[in-house]
């Protein structure tokens, strides 16, 4: 199988990995000479250009797997809209017709729930925050560019919270030094391990139904105090303390829902490395222990 990735970032380079040490053949776009030959020193074919930049897109090759996996740089000079939405728009319209399936990550945060109610894939999607907007935006492009082509085989995965080694763990710090944490204690935290995210791609690639989307989470949503309890415990460090209610995107207007996959444990039949946050985060913080 050729396996193109568009983003081969956290999530993307494993997933690579993982299908290299299966056999198949795995190109991905990268933006700088740098990346190119860092992913070359992996296996990967690499192929230099930007999803904003249309022109530099003709040299995509046909593939009978593109991994739509891009991730939002905030130190480049383009907005998140430009790069899920326009970007993705960008590369369908030039590779859409050479792709056998389209895997794209979106996120849960299409979800505007605030009231700790459980969804799945057939919740109301009405988000309450700029980023679950352009997400959502991003998966219309999809059903619009590709939801008429009968020959085309497209699936969507929205992503609860990333976590993994080096990632989701910034609030380490903050604990150790006994600082406030932000945010509704009693909200609850949707997660999934990066190690389960690829194991869903790889089962998506395999069995998934064409036009499905798939919340991938965890087996049990984890109130941000339970979170931050379970951290501070296997760090040796102090009972997080929150500081007030907070607003904004932290406060009371925070998305507070629980994730329901049972989509993703019945048609996919994932079975999850780290169902709950007890062996995940162990397993997560090993590299910084």
């Amino acid at each position: 199988m050729n396996v193109l990735i568009i983003g081969c970032g956290y999530v993307g380079q494993r997933a690579a990995q993982a299908w290299l040490s299966e056999g198949h053949s795995v190109s991905a776009l990268t933006r700088n000479a740098e990346n190119a030959t860092r992913l070359a020193a992996q296996g990967i074919t690499p192929i230099i250009g930007d999803v904003t930049r249309p022109a530099s897109l003709i040299d995509l090759p046909a593939a009978d797997l593109l991994l739509y996996a891009v991730g939002f740089d905030r130190s480049a000079a383009h907005s998140q809209r430009d790069v899920y939405v326009d970007g993705l728009a960008n590369v369908l319209a030039e590779i859409h017709a050479r792709t056998g399936r389209l895997i794209y990550l979106s996120s849960t945060s299409v979800y505007g729930q605030t009231g700790g109610e459980w969804v799945d894939e057939s919740s109301p999607c009405e988000p309450i925050r700029d980023n679950g907007q352009v997400c959502l935006d991003a998966e219309q492009v999809i059903k619009s560019q590709l939801g008429g082509d009968s020959t085309a085989e497209f699936q969507i995965l929205r992503l609860a919270g990333i976590y993994g080694p080096n990632r989701l763990l910034a609030r380490v710090a903050a604990l150790r030094d006994g600082e406030p944490l932000a945010g509704n204690p009693e909200g609850y935290l949707n997660l999934i391990h990066v190690e389960d995210i690829v194991r869903t791609i790889l089962a998506c690639a395999e069995r998934g139904v064409a036009g499905q989307t798939y919340l991938v989470s965890d087996d049990r949503p984890i109130t941000r105090r339970a979170y931050y309890e379970t951290l501070a415990q296997l760090i040796g460090a102090a009972a997080p303390q929150f500081g007030g209610g907070g607003s904004g995107r932290h406060g009371a207007e925070s998305l507070n829902k629980r994730c329901r996959n049972r989509r993703l444990r019945d048609e996919l039949a994932v079975e999850l490395a780290y169902p709950t946050i007890e062996t995940g985060l162990p397993a997560a913080l090993g590299e910084l222990q």
